[in-house]
């Protein structure tokens, strides 16, 4: 009878029952553990919802999106602060400091203290933007409620700008799965700029 029913479940529904919550988890993951591609998540599913008959498919998967990446900023910025106000400091402190460089540091610092919390919405959208930020909002003992303040419009641009690469992929191809291959290597391209553009400077400043 449990199989018969569930064998009745259209294809959409049972993805959209294991995509969002899947989708949430891994979101959350990769704030706290800053290795997971989330934007390439975000871009991935929108293309799916893209091609779904789902009314507000595309809705939910950038509320999902936006909220999972909220949430999962504020467990790590109040892991930080923990581990700052603790005399040995903690693995999470360790780990938001091992991927702050220090350049990136004193720019993200020197932006904070011109513009306060609007800089949060900026490290969102720069790749390798977000951990320097938040080591500098928590140098310099930024109140986790005022944090959270900037970090609700960073998170819904975030959402947004991934959301619309992967409707960009989704819109280009008929097949879901070349929307995504597609979608995936734009943000692959976009996360990997910054990092060659600063080797590219360092060459052709070197003597």
């Amino acid at each position: 009878m449990i199989l018969a029913q569930a064998a009745q479940v259209p294809p959409e529904s049972t993805q959209q029952a294991v995509g969002y919550p899947s989708l949430f988890l891994l979101i959350v993951l990769g704030a706290l553990v800053p290795v997971v591609p989330t934007g390439a998540l975000v871009s991935s599913a929108a293309v799916v919802a893209f091609h779904q008959t789902a009314p507000f498919a595309l809705l939910m998967v950038f509320g999902v999106a936006a909220l999972a990446a909220f949430l999962g900023d504020l467990a790590l910025y109040w892991l930080g602060q923990r581990g700052m106000r603790s005399k040995n400091g903690s693995r999470w402190l360790a780990a938001i400091r091992d991927r702050a460089p220090e350049d990136r540091l004193e720019q993200a610092q020197a932006k904070l203290a011109a513009h306060g919390v609007l800089v949060l919405v900026l490290s969102r959208l720069v790749p390798a933007g977000r951990i320097p930020v938040m080591l500098a909002c928590l140098m310099a003992k930024m109140p986790l409620r005022e944090f959270a303040r900037g970090d609700v419009p960073a998170c819904l641009a975030w959402a947004l700008t991934y959301q619309l690469i992967g409707i960009l992929g989704g819109s280009l191809f008929e097949e879901p799965w070349q929307g995504v291959a597609v979608a995936v290597g734009l943000t692959v391209l976009i996360s990997l700029a910054p990092g060659l553009w600063r080797r590219v400077r360092r060459r052709s400043t070197a003597p």
